[in-house]
């Protein structure tokens, strides 16, 4: 995705769905979960990043709660992690939005995240946590 491209989806999340109206939900996020080899360790990493609290952690499951959401990880034996570049087979990927996009990034670099190589854009940074998900930090004004 181009910068122009994920500023346009950005300006298009926070604008033009808030205008439209929206028919009657049949269900509502309630929390995304992630895989990775080692549940609880991802989840003090995802603890640290969103400032998030672990409210569950074991061998086999992790839970973090959010203001509105949740974010689940589940430990998996033989996890293999997504590919970067990515090869047209990654499933998903998180938009994080920080006030500060280069400092959050080395903030999330200190807590065991690595660049990911290559930058695809200038608007924001690609990391790769340490269970090998690959997740984005954008500037908080373009989300709204």
């Amino acid at each position: 995705m181009t910068d122009t491209q994920k500023t346009d989806a950005q300006t298009v999340s926070t604008s033009t769905v808030a205008d439209a109206a929206a028919p009657a939900p049949v269900a509502r996020l309630a929390m995304v979960t992630l895989d990775a080899p080692d549940a609880a360790a991802l989840g003090e990493f995802y603890s640290a990043v969103l400032g998030w609290p672990m409210v569950y952690a074991d061998e086999n499951y992790a839970m973090l709660t959010g203001p509105s959401h949740a974010l689940g990880i589940g430990t998996i034996p033989d996890y293999r992690p997504p590919d970067w570049p990515d090869d047209g087979h990654k499933q998903f990927h998180l938009d994080l939005a920080a006030d500060d996009v280069r400092a959050a990034a080395d903030r999330c670099v200190e807590l065991g995240a690595a660049l990911a190589d290559p930058q695809p854009g200038e608007s924001w940074v690609v990391l790769i946590d340490p269970a090998g998900h690959p997740f984005c930090i954008s500037d908080a004004k373009n989300w709204g």
